[in-house]
């Protein structure tokens, strides 16, 4: 069975992208910060016939996140679709007037820091493999001005970046990455910006592997 890894994984879109994989087929390795939340998910999950575990880990502690996914592999098996989405809603979000290194850093600890391990640990496989799929995830404020959340969009600007970058250097590899910036009130009542609608538009990319980025907008002011 082809496994999907969600870094980030919570009972809205994380749950459901889970859910839109596993249906496809895929079991399911979910990756937070709470081993009690991640086991009641895979039950939900095993509750529906997908096979689903929890591996606990830090985002914020980049070898946490290193030590989930040796797991996963000594498990599970060769993951063949990371997806990277987590958020830390601790962290200190400032006005663009306000950034400064001492509350910028930290965003780029999590958001850069975060990713470069996650995907670090499972490029090899999926180079040596020629094949694998990676989905990495910020809000619409990486593309577009959201002023209130400066130090957040820095990082997730550059996090954009560098996934755009992995797009154009792996492409002839056969790894297929891609970024999505999710402009929307996720479950806030619009029936386009349900988790579940939203999750369908991962399958797509992972499944077209064509186009380097998402820019997913339901937004009502």
């Amino acid at each position: 069975m082809p496994l999907i890894t969600i870094i980030g994984a919570g009972p809205g879109l994380g749950l459901e992208i889970a859910r839109a994989f596993g249906r496809k087929g895929f079991d399911v390795a979910l990756v937070a910060r709470d081993q009690a939340k991640l086991d009641t998910l895979a039950q939900t999950l095993a509750g529906e016939g997908i096979q689903a575990r929890g591996f606990a880990a830090d985002v914020s502690e980049p070898d946490t996140v290193r030590s989930a996914i040796r797991s996963i592999r000594e498990t599970l098996g060769r993951i063949d679709v990371l997806e990277f989405s987590p958020a830390d809603r601790t962290l200190e979000s400032v006005d663009a007037l306000d950034v400064t290194m001492e509350n910028l850093q930290p965003q780029i600890d999590f958001y850069l820091g975060g990713a470069l391990a996650a995907i670090g640990a499972v490029l090899p496989d999926m180079i040596a493999a020629k094949a694998g799929t990676v989905l990495v995830t910020t809000g619409g404020g990486s593309l577009a001005p959201t002023p209130v959340r400066g130090n957040v969009n820095i990082a997730a600007a550059g996090l954009r970046n560098w996934t755009l970058n992995l797009h154009a250097a792996l492409a002839e590899q056969g790894v297929y990455v891609a970024f999505v910036a999710i402009t929307a009130l996720i479950g806030g009542g619009r029936p386009d910006a349900e988790p579940a609608v939203i999750a369908q538009s991962y399958v797509k990319l992972h499944e077209e592997r064509e186009d380097a980025e998402l820019h997913y907008v339901a937004y009502d002011g």
